[in-house]
């Protein structure tokens, strides 16, 4: 088993200067010797921030940090397995009338598909997602 880490984790401790490899480490610290991960929706979140980021040396800092988390973690692609689980979880939920971002979805549906738990700092969101163990720092 291992953490897929979602971008509100990464947002937060980027902006308080954590390096990639101090996120680790305090994620290895908390959660043990358990593989950490990204979604592939969360590189293209963060690649979205990089691009809305002013002044342009703020834009060349997210985008070190990014290159950094490439270099350092594995990230799991959106399989086809992966679409078809966040669809069904969307639909599922849809006839519920409850409402979860599509990127979250995904994200999770990630996690899912892989067996790992999901670390986050919105819980709120995430919670929502039938089956998907979710943690917080």
């Amino acid at each position: 088993m291992g953490i897929i880490v979602d971008t509100s984790i990464l947002v937060t401790l980027e902006r308080r200067k954590h390096s990639s490899a101090e996120i680790f480490a305090q994620l290895q610290s908390i959660f043990g010797d358990t593989e950490v991960a990204l979604s592939a929706v969360t590189v293209a979140e963060l690649a979205h921030g990089i691009e809305r980021a002013e002044p342009e040396t703020r834009r060349h800092q997210r985008q070190a940090f990014l290159d950094d988390l490439l270099t350092d973690l594995r990230i799991y692609p959106v399989t086809t397995e992966v679409a078809l689980r966040a669809g069904r979880i969307s639909g599922q939920l849809a006839r519920q009338g409850i409402v979860v971002a599509f990127e979250d979805l995904l994200i999770g549906a990630t996690a899912l598909d892989n067996n790992f738990e999901l670390v986050t700092e919105n819980i709120s969101h995430f919670g929502k997602i039938p089956g998907l163990p979710v943690r917080t720092l």
